[in-house]
């Protein structure tokens, strides 16, 4: 009896050395345990040997992803910088038209590392998220002021609930951002002239906000693609983007507990509802 005691503190022990990280084989005697002890040894030696290998792998990936973001600001800016000056000295329309397609493909380049830095770091873990009692209103407020230029640009008129209301437990800044690219999606794929709704909701255990347009909608098979990397529909090749926006309001909403849901019909705009816990 006070053997098989014994045995099971060393169990106990073993799996408590292995769950903090801290477990060394070499300070157990395999003459004395069981063979269920050995098997477990040698499970427990391994899982530690992969915890410590993924979390090896994760701080170099981390750091490629934070050296990639600093060695290629620096091009990006100076190749905008001269770009705008050759705009600035152009002594004909031909190279003011080459000097502004540099301008804009630069702007390009630049958003689309910042969208493939950001996307690494979701999703391999490297965000902490600050969460906390947030209120919606300020959410709804923040966005709206982002996109306001760009509704005004199409005569689009963001129309927002009097009675916005409500708090939910989130990352305030990267909330801004996922519910940012979910308007900024509405504003491009709606039509001239047309309004955005903005409200919010209540339940039991989830708060949220709620994004409606009058924009070109998509068929229901659709729906599930377009949170997809890269995902841009056939008929909006047109229009700005680089297909990472909706990826992003997913991986940003989903990482803190919440989740979105959507609703649209071709011709009869979208409807978007981002569920944030309580």
């Amino acid at each position: 009896m006070f053997n098989r005691k014994k045995e099971y503190e060393m169990l106990n022990k073993m799996l408590d050395d292995a769950i903090a990280g801290e477990f060394d084989e070499t300070i157990y005697d395999e003459s004395e345990l069981s063979k269920l002890q050995v098997k477990l040894e040698r499970y427990l030696s391994t899982s530690t040997i992969s915890a410590r290998k993924v979390y090896s792998e994760k701080e170099n990936l981390k750091e490629l992803i934070t050296n990639i973001s600093h060695q290629t600001k620096t091009p990006l800016t100076n190749i905008l910088l001269y770009s705008q000056l050759l705009e600035e000295h152009a002594d004909s329309d031909d190279i003011k038209t080459y000097a502004d397609e540099i301008v804009i493909h630069a702007k390009k380049l630049d958003m689309l590392i910042h969208s493939l830095v950001k996307m690494s770091r979701l999703e391999v873990g490297i965000f902490e998220f600050e969460t906390k009692m947030e209120s919606l209103r300020e959410i709804v407020r923040s966005v709206v002021d982002m996109g306001n230029k760009m509704a005004l640009d199409k005569n689009i008129t963001i129309r927002i609930d009097e009675e916005l209301e409500g708090t939910a437990i989130f990352d305030k800044k990267w909330t801004v951002e996922a519910i940012y690219n979910i308007l900024d999606n509405a504003i491009k794929y709606s039509y001239i002239d047309s309004e955005i709704w903005i409200d919010t909701f209540q339940y039991e255990m989830f708060a949220g906000i709620r994004i409606k347009d009058q924009g070109i909608g998509m068929s229901e098979d659709e729906i599930p693609r377009i949170f997809g990397r890269f995902y841009r529909g056939k008929k909006v090749h047109d229009k700005e983007g680089i297909g990472v926006g909706l990826y992003l309001a997913r991986e940003i909403v989903e990482s803190q507990g919440g989740y979105i849901k959507v609703r649209s019909e071709k011709g009869n705009g979208t409807t978007f509802e981002v569920y944030l816990p309580k």
